[in-house]
């Protein structure tokens, strides 16, 4: 990974190529004019690029002091298994260390690997989706209240 190429900004990205990315990492379709939104508005970001291809990106939400949300973490299948997503929120951790609260939600199945980061699970996060009903049926929101 030292070969790696690690930008802080967004003023490069080329968001069709970004669009790309999440696609095959697979995290789904992030149209690129969605992905020029929520990245320039987005407080802390990394693009990772590996000769001149990205290969992995990540952001973070922020309000400069209480609380970062970290988002759309992804890399590419050739350079998933080589600590590069690990990289990446770490990189995201550190950029946003000022703040009072780091959150974000996992993936069903992907708790472990963010709990090695040293997130610990919320036992009160409640959202309110677009999708619900899609939220719901990929593990991601539960209607049932753990009694």
């Amino acid at each position: 990974m030292s070969d790696l190429i690690w930008l802080t900004d967004h003023s490069e990205v080329d968001f069709e190529a970004l669009s790309e990315l999440y696609r095959v990492a697979p995290l789904g379709d992030k149209p690129p004019d969605a992905l020029r939104t929520v990245f320039c508005n987005s407080m802390f970001k990394v693009l990772v690029y590996d000769d001149g291809l990205l290969v992995g990106a990540g952001r973070a939400l922020a309000d400069g002091l209480d609380c970062a949300y970290i988002a759309d973490v992804a890399v590419r299948p050739s350079h998933q298994g080589m600590g590069l997503g690990r990289a990446i929120v770490s990189n995201l951790v550190e950029q946003a260390s000022g703040h009072k609260k780091i959150i974000l939600y996992a993936n069903p199945g992907a708790e472990g690997f963010y709990l090695r980061l040293g997130f610990l699970r919320m036992n009160t996060a409640m959202a309110i989706w677009q999708d619900r009903a899609g939220a719901v049926a990929s593990g991601v929101l539960s209607e049932a209240l753990d009694r």
